[in-house]
């Protein structure tokens, strides 16, 4: 009985929600982006888009969602979308947010606080897809430069001719993270990303005889925060030292134009875990990443 009285207190939350829920425009760019500057450890990601795109922009894969309280004032923000995330503190939003995600055809992949993904778990309707899959990840970050006892000269920026190397390996990863293989899905649109990461200058490699031995790509650039994601180390090169040496080079670089440089590593992942804590790294927090239907 307790169990349905909660799920009827979660379908009136997110009525009355939806009623309060609009898309955000480019106008409300400044007021969201203050919103999000009060958890930046938390919302890294979409504050990272919104500079990079805006807040009305198919590059997002998605569309930017704001909640409002009774003075009109934002209290949530979300991206729902290919990658879904959101940031708010009231139940009616977060329920809000839940009914858009699940109704939304492109739904692939939602990112947040373990507590925030199980409330937003409680608020899927029964009778739909549940996720079919979820992962926990830890957030490591690094706020301080660290020695370096030797320098790799090959870590540099790729650039646009190798772009192949950079597909071919980034869908491999895709496909080992999450079942997927982007080739497949939506090969055009994988490798013009691809494409605009190189030319922004966001993808750190190191190429060897035309093969990737390192890999890394800035997903946010922001002044407080880097976050880093697609980190690759060849296979004839792990568990000698060589990953943490990059990781810890690149750290380095990146420092000299942001506060923190932060990644996130699948719980199972013991090998990473132990690279970036011989960079320097220090676990902060813990995330769940669920994979949709």
């Amino acid at each position: 009985m307790l169990q349905l009285v909660e799920h009827q207190r979660a379908f009136l939350a997110g009525n009355v929600a939806a009623q309060m829920i609009q898309p955000l425009t480019n106008a409300d760019k400044a007021e969201t982006v203050n919103f999000l500057s009060r958890r930046p450890m938390q919302t890294f990601l979409m504050s990272g888009w919104i500079n990079d795109n805006g807040i009305e922009n198919t590059l997002n894969r998605g569309r930017f969602y704001g909640s409002r309280n009774v003075r009109g004032q934002l209290d949530g923000v979300a991206l729902i979308g290919h990658l879904t995330l959101f940031e708010t503190g009231t139940q009616a939003a977060l329920a809000a947010f839940a009914g858009l995600a699940q109704s939304c055809p492109t739904s692939h992949t939602l990112v947040g606080e373990p507590n925030q993904v199980k409330q937003f778990l409680h608020y899927y309707h029964s009778e739909l897809p549940a996720p079919r899959k979820v992962h926990r990840e830890l957030m490591f970050e690094q706020k301080s430069k660290q020695r370096l006892e030797d320098s790799l000269p090959g870590l540099r920026l790729a650039t646009p001719s190798e772009l192949e190397l950079v597909v071919e390996v980034h869908a491999q990863m895709a496909f080992e993270e999450n079942g997927a293989d982007p080739l497949k899905a939506d090969p055009n649109g994988f490798r013009l990303r691809c494409a605009r990461r190189i030319h922004q200058d966001r993808v750190w490699a190191i190429i060897e005889d035309n093969q990737l031995t390192f890999k890394a790509d800035v997903i946010t650039d922001l002044p407080g925060l880097t976050y880093l994601e697609g980190v690759y180390v060849s296979p004839e090169k792990r568990g000698k030292g060589f990953g943490a040496r990059c990781v810890r080079q690149l750290t380095n670089t990146l420092l000299n134009r942001s506060k923190s440089v932060c990644v996130l590593v699948r719980e199972q992942n013991s090998a990473a875990q132990i690279c970036y804590k011989e960079a320097g790294y220090i676990m902060r927090e813990y995330y769940e990443t669920l994979f949709l239907q």
